[in-house]
């Protein structure tokens, strides 16, 4: 796989992370340094630790499925994209109550934000991917994502469009990477 590739699939991971953090952005009147250090750091690192832990789960499986490896990359890279884009389209309201920076809210925002990276780490070790780059890139892209969008987000005046916007982004690109892979194995 190459940088480009790992960096589309990076970006479009970002993508919930940005959609979250630009709605947090939004409903944090105060926006401190060590907000967003907080949230960008927390949702760059589970970003980055989720496809090692998907990798390291599709490594144990890998030699079953072999011969279908790009259908299988194929399909959850599709399944992840039509999720994000079919969520892209929900209408009701995603904005957190709480300080999404403090505390278990944190914690569960920066899982709710990486699923989507697990099934990427499964599909990376059934490409046969080395997982270093790509977690690198993608937990720096992550934090990047996080903290634009949290400034963002915080000066805007309705941040649910921009939101969604990236996050039906995110999920074209997904789908766009399965097709790539597909391509890449001479399925077409």
């Amino acid at each position: 796989m190459n940088f480009s590739t790992i960096l589309l699939l990076a970006v479009a991971l970002a993508m919930d992370a940005f959609a979250v953090a630009v709605a947090a952005g939004f409903q944090l009147r105060e926006l401190t340094g060590r907000r967003i250090f907080r949230l960008s750091w927390h949702f760059g690192l589970f970003q980055a630790l989720m496809p090692v832990i998907g990798w390291l789960s599709g490594k144990a499986v890998v030699s079953y499925i072999e011969a279908y490896d790009h259908w299988a990359a194929f399909i959850l890279l599709c399944w992840i994209g039509a999720n994000m884009i079919r969520e892209s389209f929900d209408t009701s309201s995603d904005t957190p109550q709480k300080d999404p920076t403090r505390g278990a809210r944190l914690i569960l925002l920066s899982l709710a934000t990486s699923m989507d990276a697990l099934a990427v780490g499964f599909s990376l070790a059934a490409l046969k991917v080395s997982i270093i780059l790509p977690v690198v890139v993608i937990g720096v892209v992550a934090l990047v994502f996080t903290w634009i969008g949290l400034l963002l987000g915080n000066r805007m005046l309705s941040s649910r469009k921009v939101g969604k916007q990236a996050e039906l982004m995110g999920g074209g690109i997904l789908i766009l990477i399965g097709v790539k892979i597909l391509h890449e194995h001479n399925v077409f």
